[in-house]
């Protein structure tokens, strides 16, 4: 396993190139290029706005500040796992050809998502600015620590979903549909105590899902406990022992992920 963490880290340069031509790949041809990515974050604003403001009169104030400060975690979960998913079939051609560390393709489809989620959190901190909110500043030293977990996450569940990939074509389809039903039992669009009431009080079962502690502290951090939408009685060490605990699980996820990429990836270039 170190040896294999080596050689990652041998070959942070290609990684770097190979974030460098999917972003490129992306927006090739696109007259706007990365402008993109700063207007998808804006477009949520105003649209969440006049949807759940303006015309459905929302319970949650400033609910696009409210969705947003959640909605930049969810975006780069999906476009890693998305584009990490099929990574070995689209480098199929690369890896044919030359020999490096296979798993440089699907951490690379993490970096790019890396990439746009520090171009939308522009967008949010601009509207935070603007708008003059009260954030969450105790709980910002969090934020480094849950945006780990969140890239170790994304890259553990990238390494084996790329490989089995290979092996079954059905894992893009089903991760797709796996993400619309895990958007769905995570407090992004709703809040968490909503969850919790209707899991009857049960907060354990609302934190299984290893995403819901990272969006309750990015939430807590840019959106702060205005409106009263936060609950007023979750402690910093609440919110720490939580992704604390993500933090192991991730750990042992990577370590599982690169001991199976390690073991399925000798008959690659002869399944793609």
């Amino acid at each position: 396993m170190r040896e294999r963490v080596r050689e990652i880290a041998a070959h942070h340069e290609l990684l770097l190139n190979l974030v460098r031509l999917e972003l490129k790949a992306k927006y090739k041809a696109s007259a706007l290029g990365f402008a993109w990515s700063l207007l998808n974050p804006a477009m949520y604003l105003v649209v969440f706005y006049i949807a759940f403001d303006v015309i459905l009169g929302g319970g949650i104030p400033r609910f696009p500040i409210y969705l947003l400060s959640a909605l930049l975690v969810w975006n780069f979960f999906t476009a890693a796992l998305n584009t990490g998913t099929g990574s070995m079939v689209a480098g199929s051609g690369l890896v044919k050809k030359v020999w490096f560390p296979r798993e440089v393709l699907p951490l690379a489809s993490v970096g790019a998502a890396l990439v746009h989620f520090f171009l939308q959190l522009t967008v949010l901190v601009t509207a935070l600015v603007l708008l003059r909110h009260p954030v969450g500043w105790e709980i910002m030293p969090l934020l480094p620590l849950a945006l780990i977990d969140l890239i170790l996450f994304a890259a553990g569940l990238c390494l084996l979903f790329s490989v089995a990939n290979v092996y079954m074509r059905d894992m893009a389809h089903f991760v797709e549909l796996a993400l619309l039903a895990w958007f769905w039992v995570t407090p992004i669009v709703y809040p968490f105590t909503q969850l919790t009431k209707a899991l009857h009080g049960h907060t354990v079962i609302a934190l299984l899902n290893p995403v819901t502690p990272i969006v309750l502290v990015f939430q807590r951090a840019l959106y702060g406990k205005f409106g009263h939408v936060i609950p007023q009685n979750l402690t910093f060490m609440w919110y720490f022992r939580n992704l604390a605990i993500v933090t192991v699980g991730v750990l042992v996820l990577l370590v599982i992920a690169l001991r199976v990429f390690s073991k399925l990836e000798g008959n690659l270039a002869e399944e793609l």
